[in-house]
């Protein structure tokens, strides 16, 4: 049917003045400096954490524990982008001057009106199919904001700067090669000119890295490298007979945080390389799995503290580092806080490093052939997860009561917490009044083995990490917690019945907003966790929202897209919530995947596999749960060994198993077909 011309000249009428209606602000975020930056968000949330000490904490009060059950969506847009198995949705929307820009697991950015829900402009990243060394589905965390421009970090190893007015590119650079192991799924962060973002890939061998640039340019100002090379401080920390150090890992997943008064940068790092095999790493091996502080303008070394020593577990560090000030023994501290895969809080003196609280150093339980540390920090206070298991999963029995930092050699022990949390990259947050931070962490226990390994470097892009895990051996649970900042004790603590990977975000009256994998958006009474709202998004809501006043209405923005790693339904919905809204939540139907297909049907192509293109679905869809090798992944997928099947796996990705999704809509019948020849015939072992 044709539109008629009057229509068409009113869109575009209606575009020209939603456009002309923001030019002059977007314009006006040059004004955005860093002492704004660091105070706590009202009519914008300028930074992925809200602001850059990232205590994602709103001081709004508009919405209330008393009125909270009355939040209804403003508006529902869909984006179009991001669906596919291999995608997650994890970023937090970035709001300024009454426009959202959100940003999906294609990398694609999309500028939508507060007041309208229209679509201002959109950019696509028409990113290649092939890549290949995404370690745990393909997202990104958000995008920056600054200088007029959109930051976007792209798992391309791209940097990339938009006009914030069109979305139109106005500088890139190629900051890091992907096919070395190198990409970006961290937001940037703008602070004083700069644009500041790090790099994942430690699973592939690469050498950690932070870098800023400039941003009218794009030009490099600095580079700190978390793997210290010959001649810097903590190299000492890294054999010095072999070059295991130039793949040491110390990925840097997350936003950093800034004190602008203190000029400091702040973030902390991921495991070391091999992740699973220490044999041929001796030593503490600096930066891994550490805090770092860097002098935010130059990149220079300012302090570190390690959290793990040798870390052979992926207790990695990848939740935002969160800064504030507190008072204890009557003395007003500049504090740091990170919430680890250990389960513990590590709080730190931010001038100086030194612990606030109390870290010890402990004897823990050794594995001379993995080169283990004699000791491990254990932060005086309460671990907000378990750190042992009570009863044995079948077919194992356990050593320590596979407590945390048992080691293991090449004979599998499981270990709890896993790889998986304590508190993995969903956010925490912080009440600046109370002086307690809320964490969203997993109970899943893991287990792990080594594999024999050189000391010859692996080729660029390949797998490192050493060993294998799997995280199939109990079921993972989700766990909520308030911990007090003055004693790093907990405060409340509660179980979800699966694993809590969302983030939180905390307003001034008191309530605690974090999503579901099953699609709710909840928001839970912050003094004790109960619950006070619900509302089915339509896909796994993976994201930390964000929180805002405009024209003097307070609104909750959230991106409901799902998680590769999760299982959780895919969508591209970006939601909208006020006290004034007046849409209802989304079917039960569309939010479980079904949207009228059922799940335990089976439809796959006949005729002769194409495995290549098995492959490629594999790759692209699979590596993030079961890894690229069929051995195991991030997700904590079953390994694929034995998988040699073929009427079995089709089974299995159609309807489902264990902590397997049932994905028969998601693949066409080809696909499936392709894929499950591929597992069956290339991944299992005969």
């Amino acid at each position: 049917m044709k539109t008629p011309l009057p229509g068409i000249l009113a869109r575009l009428f209606t575009t020209f003045l939603l456009l002309a209606c923001h030019t002059g602000s977007a314009l006006a975020q040059n004004d955005i400096s860093p002492e704004a930056l660091s105070r706590l968000p009202v009519d914008s949330w300028p930074t992925n954490g809200g602001d850059t000490f990232n205590r994602r904490f709103s001081p709004l009060n508009s919405i209330t524990p008393d009125n909270v059950a009355n939040l209804k969506g403003v508006w529902r847009v869909h984006l179009e982008s991001g669906t596919e198995p291999r995608h997650s949705g994890e970023a937090a929307p970035i709001v300024h001057d009454g426009i959202a820009y959100i940003i999906t697991g294609d990398d694609d950015v999309f500028a939508i009106d507060i007041l309208s829900g229209e679509k201002l402009w959109e950019y696509r990243a028409n990113l290649s199919f092939l890549i290949s060394t995404v370690c745990c589905g393909w997202t990104s965390r958000g995008v920056g904001l600054g200088d007029g421009k959109i930051f976007v970090g792209q798992l391309d190893g791209k940097l990339k700067a938009l006009d914030a007015n069109t979305g139109e590119v106005v500088w890139e650079t190629q900051a890091e090669q992907w096919e070395a192991g190198y990409t970006i799924t961290a937001a940037p962060l703008y602070y004083d000119g700069l644009v500041i973002t790090g790099f994942s890939g430690a699973e592939k061998g690469i050498r950690g890295r932070i870098k800023a640039f400039d941003a009218q340019t794009g030009e490099l100002a600095w580079t700190f490298y978390t793997v210290p090379g010959p001649g810097e401080f903590g190299h000492d920390t890294w054999p010095q007979d072999n070059t295991v150090w130039m793949d040491g890992g110390a990925s840097v997943w997350q936003t950093p945080a800034v004190d602008p008064e203190l000029g400091m940068l702040y973030f902390s790092t991921g495991n070391a390389g091999p992740d699973f095999n220490g044999s041929v790493r001796a030593g503490d091996n600096l930066f891994t799995a550490s805090i770092l502080a860097l002098d935010a303008h130059t990149g220079e070394y300012r302090w570190h503290f390690q959290e793990v020593h040798h870390d052979i577990w992926d207790y990695d560090a990848p939740n935002p580092v969160i800064l504030f000030d507190i008072t204890l023994q009557g003395v007003e501290r500049k504090a740091l806080s990170q919430a680890g895969k250990t389960g513990w809080i590590y709080i730190l003196d931010r001038i100086t490093g030194e612990p606030l609280i109390g870290i010890e150093e402990k004897p823990v339980p050794q594995e001379p052939r993995m080169q283990t540390a004699a000791t491990q920090p254990y932060p005086i206070g309460d671990p907000f997860v378990p750190h042992s298991i009570r009863i044995p999963p079948e077919g194992f029995t356990l050593e320590n009561q596979g407590g945390i930092f048992m080691p293991y050699w090449t004979s599998p022990v499981v270990i709890s917490p896993g790889l998986a949390g304590g508190s993995n990259w969903a956010p925490s947050a912080h009440d600046p009044r109370t002086g307690y931070t809320y964490v969203c962490g997993s109970d899943k226990p893991y287990i792990f083995q080594a594999a024999e390994i050189s000391t010859e470097r692996p080729a660029p892009g390949d797998d490192y990490t050493g060993g294998v895990f799997r995280g199939s051996v109990l079921p993972g649970l989700g766990v909520l917690a308030a911990v007090d900042m003055h004693t790093n004790k907990l405060v409340w603590q509660q179980h979800f019945t699966d694993q809590c990977w969302s983030g939180i975000t905390l307003t001034a009256s008191g309530l605690l907003f974090v999503g579901r994998n099953d699609g709710r958006l909840t928001a839970l009474d912050s003094s004790n966790g109960s619950k006070l709202w619900e509302f089915q998004t339509g896909a796994g809501m993976n994201a930390p929202v964000s929180i805002f006043e405009h024209e003097g209405t307070q609104y909750v923005i959230a991106y409901s897209a799902g998680n590769s790693l999760m299982g959780s339904t895919h969508g591209d919905s970006v939601w909208l919530f006020s006290l004034e809204g007046t849409i209802d939540e989304a079917s039960a139907s569309e939010a479980s995947g079904l949207s009228g297909t059922a799940n335990n049907s089976i439809n796959v192509a006949a005729g002769i596999p194409d495995i290549d293109a098995g492959k490629e679905i594999y790759l692209s869809a699979c590596t993030a749960c079961h890894g690229n090798d069929g051995r195991g992944g991030h997700g904590g997928g079953m390994d694929l060994v034995n998988a040699s099947d073929y009427d079995m796996v089709v089974t299995v990705v159609s309807q489902g198993r264990n902590n397997m999704p049932a994905l028969g809509p998601v693949f066409t019948p080809e696909q499936l077909r392709d894929l499950a020849a591929y597992v069956s015939q290339s991944i299992a072992q005969p």
